[in-house]
């Protein structure tokens, strides 16, 4: 059974198929986002209540560390897919939708590298 019209057909248009792999995905930071966000409430708990060589210790530990490292990673990359499904569905032209997602991207890109080093520099100074 045929489910693309004969004109696009002719076109070629039709699944690019790259939208599942996107939205399972989004699927897999958000269930990931879960474990994760029960660990950084804890966290900011900790960071407001206990003292700051505290603070540095329990960051220190090699699992609060991974755990930390882990979250950066998939919280910016969690916000760039969503982000830039937002931008392929409202923004009608093409160049300028190339170019939001790209500075999207780029944008978390820095954004994650910055608080990565600063979690690099905190293990290596504490």
């Amino acid at each position: 059974m045929e489910f693309r019209s004969p004109l696009a057909n002719v076109r070629g248009l039709g699944s690019a198929k790259s939208g599942t792999s996107h939205w399972w995905m989004q699927r897999v930071t958000a269930v990931a986002l879960v474990p994760l966000s029960f660990w950084l409430v804890t966290f900011l708990n900790l960071s407001l209540t206990a003292p700051y060589q505290e603070t540095i210790a329990w960051v220190t530990s090699p699992i609060n560390t991974v755990c930390l490292v882990a979250l950066i990673l998939v919280i910016f990359y969690h916000a760039a897919l969503g982000l830039q499904v937002v931008i392929e569905d409202y923004i009608a032209a093409e160049g300028i939708k190339i170019i939001a997602v790209w500075t999207v991207n780029l944008s978390f890109l820095l954004l994650a590298l910055a608080a990565l080093i600063a979690v690099f520099r905190i293990l290596l100074i504490g």
